[in-house]
């Protein structure tokens, strides 16, 4: 279990927030959050890239010149892969990179991972009310309020998706936005720090919390 500070809008400490999730064993943590990783990583490929083999380029059906007494190489189409416009040999084809884990160990993996994140988490109440309108300057002195490094890649997790939030959030290159119910491996280790309101303590303590 950790026990995290809660902060206000301004920084303020107002109260104590705790998370405490079930996570793989020491011994096998590192493996099972390197598969997850993996997978998401591979399944995110499209995996539509194509390359045409010397069977697939049209043209170089005649032979370019006879068979000897040219003082030429011998050569039997103008679409061999050692011609320039010629096939491709064992160029890309498409494929599918999805690699299926079960729905078990994905969620084991996305527990552990954020346990581990216990160090760099920064707990916040919700402040959609803060934002009337979209503006992106006052959410990154906010940030600095709550101890957010200059320059570091944050990823901060909200219960439900706020229009103002987002839109004053968007335009901060270091930042990633997502709500509690759409977490996942990459962002959570690709961070440097994670901000997290109370409500998405709260799903997550509820969701991921068995």
């Amino acid at each position: 279990m950790a026990e995290c500070v809660v902060k206000d809008w301004q920084g303020a400490e107002v109260g104590q927030a705790s998370l405490d999730l079930r996570v793989a064993k020491e011994e096998s943590a590192a493996h099972i959050v390197h598969r997850a990783l993996v997978r998401q990583m591979n399944n995110a490929r499209q995996g539509t890239v194509s390359t045409k083999t010397r069977s697939e380029v049209s043209g170089g059906g005649r032979k370019p010149w006879r068979q000897k007494g040219t003082g030429r190489a011998r050569a039997g189409s103008i679409r061999s892969p050692l011609w320039k416009g010629g096939g491709v040999i064992f160029g890309p084809k498409p494929r599918d990179f999805s690699v299926k884990m079960n729905k078990k160990e994905r969620r084991l993996a996305l527990r552990t991972a954020l346990q581990s994140r216990t160090d760099d988490l920064i707990v916040v109440e919700d402040f959609g009310e803060n934002l009337p309108r979209p503006k992106t300057k006052e959410l990154v002195q906010a940030m600095t309020r709550w101890g957010v490094e200059a320059e570091a890649k944050v990823l901060l997790i909200v219960g439900e998706r706020n229009e103002n939030v987002y839109l004053s959030a968007r335009n901060v290159s270091t930042l990633r936005l997502i709500s509690a119910n759409n977490l996942n491996i990459f962002d959570i280790l690709a961070a440097d720090q994670v901000v997290v309101t109370r409500s998405a303590l709260a799903t997550i303590q509820e969701v991921y919390g068995d």
